[in-house]
């Protein structure tokens, strides 16, 4: 997979206030063609369901993840920094790993977390 450069993150940031209202399923499409983005072995909907009633979606992850990166956020850095900084961390492992309760924990447990290298 080939990596996203800063710049076109930027570009990517700038645009979501006009494609939030385009089709996902599109802007998926368009991005996975253009970015030659490979599909991975994880699959989310494989937990225990003894542990897990219903796995978050997308809009609910992404609520998490902003809150996280907006509680990190450094003087220097700008959000598309954050955001490169915080989806490249190992904690993306555990907050994305439902059998775990890391997701639906309060921002500043995250927060927390995140500061001191993990749960």
């Amino acid at each position: 997979m080939a990596a996203i450069a800063k710049d076109e993150w930027v570009r990517l940031i700038s645009l979501a206030n006009v494609l939030h209202c385009e089709n996902p399923l599109k802007i998926e499409d368009e991005w996975i063609r253009e970015y030659k983005l490979e599909k991975g072995n994880f699959d989310i909907t494989d937990v225990d369901l003894e542990l897990v009633d219903e796995i978050p979606s997308e809009t609910q992850m992404g609520k998490v993840y902003t809150r996280l990166i907006l509680s990190t956020l450094q003087p220097e850095e700008d959000y598309v920094d954050g955001m490169i900084r915080v989806y490249n961390d190992e904690i993306c492992d555990t907050i994305d790993n439902y059998n775990s309760s890391a997701y639906y924990e309060p921002s500043y447990v995250l927060t927390r977390a995140y500061n001191n290298g993990g749960f």
